[in-house]
Parts: C-alpha cells; sequence; structure tokens
C-alpha cells in the first residue's frame, strides 16, 4: 500500500513486549511488519528496570534504526510506534512514543487513533497550566496522567483513561510496568500474544508471526491489562460499549495476513470481492485488483462470476515516497512510476478494475486512463467497500467531506470524472455480511460511520485538530 496512489491513510501501529531480554530487536522487527500503518516516523522506548531509554526519528523504520543504536537500547521491556501524521500533524516532535520525565519517575505512551475531546482538554489543562510540547492528542493523556492525584501509575492511567472519548490503542511504559488500554468502542485493533515467558502487544498479529510469538486473545473494548515481573492483570476502566471497530481495517489497513478480532483480513476481502460480484456483476473478459489491498477482493469477484483473474497491474516497490511532483504532468507520471498496466494481460478485453475504496477520486481516474492507454476495451469498476461520503474523527485523514469524492458527487458524476464505462460499489449490507462478523448488534461490531454518518461516540464542535491535513 502505497499513500500517493490510494490516499487513504491511518495513524499508526504499536507494538509493546514486556520480560525478554532483546526486547528492543524484537520490538524493532515488530514495527517492520507494521510498517504500513505508518511511513512518517518511528521510534522505540525500552526499560531495564531502573531507567528508561528512547530511540526515534523521522522516516521508515529501517531509516530511523542502525545496528549500532541497540547498544543502549537494552532491556526487558520495551514499546513502540509507527506513525503516519493526520491529527496534529508530522514533525519530529510529534514521532512516538513521546516520553516523559519527572521527579517521580518516567513515562512513555504509544497511542494508535485520535482523541475527539483533545482540543476541549487541552484548553481545560492549558488553563490549569499545563504546556504542551508538542501537537500530537497523544500528550494529553500524559497530562492528565500527572494531575490524576493518585499514586499509583495503574489508577493514575484509570482514571486518565475516563475522560477520554474517540479512538485509542495505548501502551503506556514506566520502569517497572507496561500498561496497555482500548476504548470503550474497541475502534482499533490491539490483540495480545507470548514470546516463552514475555508477553507481547500488537496492532496487528502478522507481528507475533515475524517474531515467532503466539496469538493468546484480544484486547477487549473498555479494558487496561497490568503486566509486569509479577505476570498480567486485567481490570476495567469503562463498562460495556457498542462494539464498533473499524470497517476500513478490513478493507483496506490491515496486512492480509492478519487476524482483526479474529478474522483472517485476506479472508473477508475475499468474501467482500464475492459479495461485490453478487450485487453488481458486469459482462467483462478479465478482472484485476489494484495493488495490494484490492488483490483479495479481486481474487473473490473473480471466483464469483467465473471471470479470470488476471494480474493485469504491476506495483514498482522501488519508487520511494518522497518522489517530487511539482505539476500536474510529473504527478501523472508519478502515478505511472509506482503502477504499470500489463498491456498483455488487458489490451483489447473488457477489464474490471476492483479497488477497495474511493476517497478523492484522482487516483481512480488515472489507474482508469492508464489501463486505456494500456488497450482496454472497456473498464468497469467496482469498490469493495460502499462510498465513503463522511469524515472519519477517529484517526484516519479524512477529516473533511469536502475532499471526499462521493459526498459531492452523484454515482454519475463520479463514473463520468473517472472516465469508466461503469460504476459500482458495495452496499453497506454487503460489507457487513461479507466481513462475516458474528456481531448480533445492528452495525456487527464495526464502525460504520464514513458510510453512513453514524458516529459510535459523540463528536465534539472543535474535534477538528487546527493542525490537521485537510
Amino acid at each position: 500500500m502505497f499513500a500517493e496512489i490510494k490516499g487513504l491513510n491511518e495513524e499508526c501501529g504499536v507494538f509493546a513486549i514486556w520480560g525478554h531480554k532483546d526486547a528492543a530487536h524484537l520490538t524493532y522487527y515488530g514495527l517492520h511488519s507494521l510498517q504500513h500503518r505508518g511511513q512518517e516516523g518511528a521510534g522505540i522506548v525500552v526499560t531495564d528496570g531502573e531507567q528508561l531509554k528512547v530511540h526515534k526519528g523521522l522516516g521508515l523504520v529501517n531509516d530511523v534504526f542502525s545496528p549500532n543504536d541497540f547498544s543502549a537500547l537494552s532491556g526487558h521491556g520495551a514499546i513502540g510506534h509507527v506513525r503516519y501524521a493526520t491529527a496534529g500533524g508530522g514533525g519530529f516532535a510529534n514521532v512516538q512514543p513521546l516520553l516523559f520525565r519527572s521527579q517521580t519517575g518516567s513515562l512513555a505512551i504509544a497511542h494508535n487513533g485520535n482523541l475527539v475531546n483533545a482540543n476541549s482538554m487541552k484548553h481545560q489543562l492549558e488553563g490549569q497550566g499545563s504546556i504542551f510540547q508538542s501537537t500530537s492528542d497523544t500528550e494529553v493523556v500524559a497530562h492528565l496522567i500527572k494531575r490524576s492525584g493518585f499514586n499509583k501509575l495503574e489508577d493514575q492511567l484509570r482514571n486518565s483513561l475516563e475522560m477520554l472519548k474517540g479512538a485509542y490503542a495505548l501502551a503506556v511504559l514506566n520502569e517497572k510496568q507496561l500498561m496497555v488500554a482500548l476504548d470503550p468502542n474497541g475502534l482499533r485493533p490491539l490483540s495480545i500474544g507470548r514470546l516463552g515467558d514475555a508477553y507481547v502487544v500488537a496492532s496487528e498479529t502478522c507481528a507475533f508471526d515475524l517474531i515467532g510469538a503466539t496469538y493468546e486473545r484480544e484486547v477487549e473494548p473498555g479494558e487496561l491489562i497490568i503486566i509486569d515481573d509479577e505476570g498480567l492483570r486485567s481490570t476495567r476502566f469503562s463498562g460495556s460499549a457498542t462494539r464498533a471497530i473499524c470497517s476500513m481495517e478490513y478493507v483496506y489497513f490491515a496486512r492480509p495476513d492478519s487476524n482483526v478480532d479474529e478474522i483472517n483480513v485476506h479472508t473477508a476481502r475475499k468474501s467482500l470481492g464475492k459479495q461485490l460480484a453478487i450485487e453488481a456483476p458486469v459482462e467483462a473478459d478479465v478482472v484485476t485488483g489494484v495493488p495490494d489491498s484490492s488483490i483479495s477482493a479481486a481474487i473473490g469477484y473473480a471466483e464469483q462470476t467465473g471471470i479470470p483473474y488476471e494480474l493485469g497491474m504491476i506495483k514498482n516497490r522501488y519508487v520511494g515516497r518522497t518522489f517530487i511532483q511539482p505539476s500536474q504532468e510529473l504527478r501523472e507520471q508519478g502515478v505511472k512510476m509506482k503502477l504499470s498496466a500489463v498491456r498483455g494481460v488487458v489490451e483489447g478485453k473488457r477489464v474490471v478494475m476492483i479497488d477497495d475504496s474511493i476517497v478523492r477520486g484522482t487516483t481512480s481516474r488515472r489507474i482508469v486512463n492508464m489501463l486505456r492507454d494500456a488497450g482496454a476495451k472497456e473498464v468497469h469498476v467496482r469498490i469493495s467497500s460502499p462510498p465513503i461520503k463522511n469524515p472519519c474523527f477517529y484517526g484516519i485523514d479524512t477529516s473533511n467531506s469536502g475532499e471526499l469524492i462521493a459526498a459531492n458527487h452523484s454515482l454519475e458524476e463520479m463514473r463520468e470524472m473517472m472516465g469508466a464505462d461503469s460504476l459500482e460499489f458495495l452496499s453497506t449490507e454487503g460489507l457487513k455480511k461479507g466481513i462475516g462478523r458474528s456481531d448480533t448488534t445492528s452495525n456487527c461490531g464495526q464502525c460504520l460511520a464514513c458510510f453512513t454518518g453514524e458516529y459510535p461516540t459523540e463528536i465534539y464542535p472543535d474535534t477538528l485538530h487546527p493542525y490537521a491535513k485537510v
């Protein structure tokens, strides 16, 4: 997945481990497996039982860490983070984990998600004398912890979590403990695993596979887990709420080899493709998917229709994310550098192009044009999710409905803008059926807000952060 092509990005990925002598190295590998969740910064904080040590920087995990860095990161507990900047914007100050030092001990925080009441909390805290060092909403958590009035970190954190609204999968580390928590709606994924006697926590289970850890269970919504040398304890900071895990984790964000809330992502995407074929069939010669996240859905669509699946587009994996695009002409060329149509597959053919989502529509138009330039006789666009008509305030960079093509144009207008012969989206009911969650609630335990406009939490008037990308 690549940000310039897809135009849809999530905030970050979190990894944590406790009870392993190579905690920093394993966190490094865990962050590698979560690199798709954020490419703008990475960091690791380690504890040796006496002090916290940090190394972080801007760029990819490989760019931030070198072999020499790990000699200063000895310890048995660690948290790590990969970041994509949404709320708070970019810059080194916002690279996580955020590390705070005080006379009573140090504290590090890694956060996946977005707090919808962050701005109101910042105004309140600043009125009480707090001074913020970053524009990240994650820093709010640290200030709430220090102002809680409790002595134990567990009580401080629980009290702070009760005041937070929105999406958060948190990992908090001090010298003696690792704590993890998930918001009451479970908007973001977070899992627990074991590696020998060590405990591992990650945004996606693919991180467990890479380091040889075994999946244990999901962190439950509203659950606070405390891990230290005595083992793991579970408590709750919130009562039950309607589960609302982000549907886009299944559609786009998570890696196909991950299980999100015990549902395999590849299997879910393939099922979405089959459901899409039932709802929006078309006569064609070949089915192809936009690499990488749409390939599973394309396979499902092909299997359901009987139309052959072919590799009609190739992704160039050696083009950097910072390719300079100073003009529209060069932007078009940038897309061609990242994606290439396979002329031998699409030339003279009626092509079904499967994509997982459409945000702004510009990329879809370029891909349709690319397939036509390669000789495709017809291009039929099928999207394995419903139209994204509403902004996300929970950590995805679509916080302004003005940039969403489906919020401002009809289906026919979108088809004309893309230059496609036909365009169809999966229905919301088809999405719920395709993912196949057993949850019996009306939303099937998923957040559908970007499709339906029904948000699982209160949305505050100042939710749109002044530094957010719009």
